[in-house]
């Protein structure tokens, strides 16, 4: 295999590198609107609390809305966490690569195979956290919206 077939072949893991690396971005993004929201939040049951009974329907609402909002940051988490994996696996699955065909090392093949696949599973994954806080979202709205 010429340098430039090698080149070529640890291009694939790295085009899914890049693809994952913009899922996380975005989902960095959300993470952190999600953990500003219930930073908001927590100062507003706080003002809640001090207010005593006047305020305490609203105070109702805000922790329903943090207990769900923790869900979501929890998912939001796992979401980041498997797309980061991934990244690594697909590093991985680079390396391998390289050395396979540099060093001629035919026996790395299924290990190489291997670690793409478990970069796939985990991007799969980060899909579907990534979904479950969608939908999430919209409920925690819902929420919000008879509060007010």
């Amino acid at each position: 295999m010429t340098t430039a077939d090698i080149i070529q072949t640890m291009l694939a893991p790295g085009l899914m590198i890049s693809a994952c690396g913009l899922l996380l971005l975005g989902m960095n993004n959300k993470y952190s609107l999600v953990l500003n929201r219930i930073r908001l939040l927590d100062e507003e049951k706080r003002r809640c609390s001090r207010c005593g009974d006047d305020a305490a329907g609203h105070r109702e609402s805000v922790c329903i809305q943090l207990a769900e909002l923790g869900v979501r940051a929890r998912r939001e988490r796992n979401a980041i966490l498997s797309y980061s994996a991934s990244v690594a696996a697909f590093v991985v699955t680079s390396l391998l690569i390289g050395l396979s065909d540099v060093q001629g090392l035919p026996a790395l093949s299924l290990l190489t195979i291997l670690s793409f696949l478990v970069g796939m599973v985990l991007v799969l994954a980060g899909v579907l956290f990534a979904a479950q806080e969608a939908l999430m979202g919209y409920e925690i709205i819902c929420i919000d919206m008879k509060d007010g």
